[in-house]
Parts: C-alpha cells; structure tokens; sequence
C-alpha cells in the first residue's frame, strides 16, 4: 500500500491568467475582469468549426504530419518539429532527457524551468550574464524573454552553443518577432527549440506548442510524452491557423502599433517603460503591489513579481473597449 500522506506537494508558482485567485481577493465575477496578466494574444484567431471526427477519433499520424508541415512553414524552418501539448509540456520533460547535473537558467525568468530541473534532481543555476552559462550540462535561454523582453542575436545563440552541452531555446514569444527565431538557420545536434502555438494565435486553452531541433532530440521527448500527446482539435485548429500567413502577417504588424500604444498610456501615468515584446510590456510603477491592486479594484488583472517589487507586467489590450476601460481605470 502506498502511504497517500507521504506523497511530496508541489509548491504553488505564480503565473498570470490566474483570475479565480484575482476574483476571490478583490470580488467580482469572472466575466467582469479583463485579464492583462498574461502574454496571451486578446485579439485571437477566429477558429471554424472542428469536424466531429477530431473528437471521436484518437489523433492520427497523418494529422499530425499535416501540423508538422504548416508549423514548418509559419516558422520558416526545415528543422524536424514534434508537436506537443504546448511549450509547458516540454518543460517538464527536459529534465528527462539526460542524466542530472547542471542546469544553467538566464533569469529571471519563466520559473516553471528551475522549478522542473530541480524536482527531477539537478543542479540548478541562475545566470544573469549569456557568458555564465558556459560549461553547463543544460543551459536555458528564453528569447525573447519573460518578462523584461531582453533579446539574443541567433549568431549569438550559435556561439553559446559551442560551450555547453545542451542549448534550449524557448521562443514562446517569438512570433511577433520572427528575425530574433534561432530555426531561420542551419540545425544544430545540441540546440532544442520550444515555441507556443496559444499565445500569438490567443489560443492558450488549445494547449499546443512545439519542440524543434535534432531528430535525436525529439525521439527521446517523444518516448517520455507517449503516444497521442496533441488532441484531434488541436491538430486541426492549429493546422489552419498556421497556414495562415495573411493573418499573421496582419497580426504582427497590429501587435507592434497596440505595443506602442500601451507604452504611450503608461508613460503618461508616470510609469517607466523597462521592456517587453509585442505581446506584453513591462513597467518600472513604483509600487507595484498597490497599482495591481488599484487596476484590480476595477477588474483588470495585471502581473507583479515577488523579487522586484516595482515591477507590472501588462498584456496588450484588444478590442477597442478594452483599451477604453484601461484608459478610464490609469486616468
């Protein structure tokens, strides 16, 4: 008999999007909040109706080669790519992939990679400088990065490559930013690749994303998340949207001006641009506690951070009301 009690709890991490928390500290329904916590694109991808066999029938292979083919071409690689149930999925199987040693996080930032290194036994590092990831086993670079929106060259990628064992790239908010996509280039044996399908497309409930690199690499990741690992519908929805090209380009072009428009109202409010990408911006408020709580008391949910308590993070707004709304609550 396994003794339940003795089962290890996994601490709580905080993240965006988490609006039952908002809703029960500072009231309100869900359907009242607008949620700007998150870097989740609020001006989705307008989805048609999924087939009913998409649902009734496991995923097939030849499905999945379909997305396989439209990711290819919306990311402008010919790296193999494995489709998998969003760039979180990919996370918590890193730590798998080899035997424990060191692992090496360009912080801070997204902290489900310390937090997934250390359950499956490494050595965790945070590194603040690209140089101080040399010599690691794994190393974990986020560009652009969450959630200040610090950028790395691909050439400068390349070279770090060269001193480490293995370089993981996660490009969750690259869309926006195609020049910055370390896959544009020639594969490497030694360098993984992680993109978000929900984000840019405002589709984060799909639960989609990609590992792109080495056949080998993929293999092992493969075997660890098992068979059937991307759902029917997301197969399908996310095939169209990446075929898409019209709409993306249109989209990345939008995102940049609502991005320079958020920054504009913020500087009139008095806040400090720190940095951020097309979708999500980062500002210096002073206190950011009390203007979360401020905006909360209104029904717009942003993001702090524990280890820099002047720190907001803001989704971009979407439909004009949603710009209205955050206009009336700074002004």
């Amino acid at each position: 008999m396994h003794d339940l009690a003795a089962i290890r709890s996994v601490p709580s991490r905080q993240h965006g999007g988490d609006i039952e928390r908002a809703a029960e500290r500072f009231g309100g329904a869900r359907g009242e909040w607008l949620d700007l916590s998150t870097g989740i694109n609020r001006r989705p991808y307008l989805v048609a109706a999924v087939g009913p066999e998409h649902w009734r029938e496991l995923p097939t292979a030849a499905a999945s080669a379909r997305l396989v083919a439209a990711a290819r071409s919306a990311y402008g690689t010919d790296w193999p790519i494995l489709p998998l149930a969003g760039a979180q999925a990919a996370i918590q199987l890193l730590p798998r992939l080899a035997e424990a040693g060191r692992a090496a996080i360009l912080g801070p930032t997204y902290n489900e990679y310390a937090a997934a290194f250390r359950s499956g036994g490494w050595h965790v590092v945070r590194a603040t400088d690209p140089r101080d990831l040399s010599g690691s086993d794994i190393a974990v670079v986020v560009n652009p990065n969450n959630p200040d929106g610090r950028r790395l060259p691909p050439e400068g990628l390349n070279e770090l490559a060269d001193t480490v064992g293995l370089l993981v790239i996660d490009e969750s908010f690259a869309d926006p930013h195609p020049e910055l996509s370390a896959v544009r280039g020639a594969g490497r044996a030694n360098v993984l690749v992680l993109r978000s399908f929900g984000k840019f497309y405002g589709l984060a409930g799909l639960r989609l994303g990609f590992a792109i690199g080495a056949e080998t690499l993929l293999a092992g990741l493969a075997g660890l998340a098992g068979p059937w690992p991307v759902s029917g519908p997301a197969l399908a929805v996310g095939t169209v949207a990446l075929a898409d090209s019209a709409w993306r380009e249109r989209m990345i072009v939008q995102l940049a001006q609502d991005a320079a428009r958020l920054d504009d109202m913020a500087a009139s409010a008095g806040w400090r641009l720190l940095g951020g990408t097309s979708l999500f911006r980062l500002f210096d408020v002073g206190d950011a506690g009390a203007v979360q709580a401020m905006l909360a008391g209104q029904r717009i949910w942003t993001r702090i951070f524990d280890y820099a308590p002047g720190w907001l993070r803001l989704g971009i707004p979407g439909p004009e009301p949603e710009w209205r709304r955050l206009r009336a609550a700074l002004g």
